[in-house]
């Protein structure tokens, strides 16, 4: 049992930092693109050159940690991804968020000035102030639970396999780095994927009491 309660607060842990340092790269960003706006010459190629390392050296990596841990937390406890709906607002968000990262800032950004730079603005003050929103979510927790939650619930997972948990997204920045030249969430996707549909055929509603 204590394990399995540091191994929860070492997961919720990453999960903080890793949400807290995506809403401020994602900050960062708005503030760079604006600034490079209003620049010009090797003032304006430095912001949206420094706007780019900020996108593709931490922002990723950062969008996809806490969008594993989150996704980890639910699905290895009680909560569950669809069970409650500020869980499942939360869910939703975060997968818009790093649609709009992958298919709008970062192609953006690598088109240098040639890129719309409206929509980096934009996109990049949306990415952050949903972010912040999703904190208060999590902090609130309003809605109740979803009108298709079975009775009782699931019993939280085990300390090892949480633990994994924490350890999976610097395997895949080691991996990704040292294979693909760049972080590249591949053993994240497997688990967010795969560990649902095992625990859905493993383990049993347990009734409540």
């Amino acid at each position: 049992m204590a394990v399995g309660k540091r191994s929860r607060t070492l997961l919720v842990w990453l999960h903080v930092v890793s949400s807290v340092g995506w809403m401020s790269q994602a900050f960062a960003l708005f503030a760079l693109v604006s600034y490079g706006l209003g620049a010009a010459g090797q003032q304006r190629a430095a912001a949206f050159a420094m706007a780019h390392v900020v996108d593709t050296q931490v922002l990723q990596f950062m969008a996809t940690t806490s969008a594993f841990t989150g996704l980890m937390l639910s699905a290895l406890t009680s909560l569950g991804n669809y069970r409650h709906w500020w869980v499942l607002a939360k869910f939703g968000i975060t997968l818009s968020q790093l649609y709009v990262g992958i298919f709008v800032l970062s192609p953006n950004l690598d088109a240098g000035e040639a890129g719309s730079t409206d929509l980096l603005r934009v996109g990049s003050l949306l990415m952050g102030s949903a972010l912040a929103f999703q904190t208060w979510l999590s902090v609130a927790k309003p809605g109740g639970r979803t009108p298709w939650t079975p009775p009782g619930r699931f019993p939280a997972a085990s300390g090892p396999l949480l633990a994994c948990c924490v350890a999976i997204p610097v395997l895949d920045y080691v991996l990704g780095k040292l294979v693909f030249g760049q972080g590249i969430p591949a053993l994240s996707l497997l688990v967010v994927v795969g560990y649902p549909l095992w625990r859905k055929g493993k383990v049993t509603p347990r009734a409540s009491g």
